[in-house]
């Protein structure tokens, strides 16, 4: 195992012996563990001892990838598409009190 490469957040490697990809989603130096992601979902924490008694190298992302970090994007979407939803029914609301007012006004 003449390789040995260093954990690095968000990085894709390759677990030659086991011939799958995983990224690093921590490091913590001072517990030393790393936490990755294997491309089925599955989070694992691995020590540093263990880290380097593996058989890695670097990766690139795999195509297709939808990590767990793409879901977070759509929520923020849909959320700020019910934000423009309330900005719409405040704005009606606000219509619907100055026609009240007009009429108001009329009948005196």
């Amino acid at each position: 195992m003449g390789r040995e490469y260093e954990p690095v957040k968000g990085k894709w490697y390759r677990d030659l012996e086991e011939d799958e990809s995983f990224q690093v989603l921590s490091v913590d130096e001072d517990q030393e563990l790393v936490e990755i992601q294997h491309l089925d979902g599955d989070i694992e924490e691995i020590d540093l001892d263990t880290w380097s008694e593996m058989d890695v190298e670097p990766s690139e992302e795999p195509e297709g990838w939808s990590g767990s970090g793409d879901d977070e994007d759509d929520d923020e979407d849909d959320w700020d598409e019910d934000d423009d939803e309330d900005d719409d029914w405040d704005d009606d609301e606000d219509e619907d009190e100055d026609e009240d007012e007009d009429r108001d006004r009329d009948d005196y």
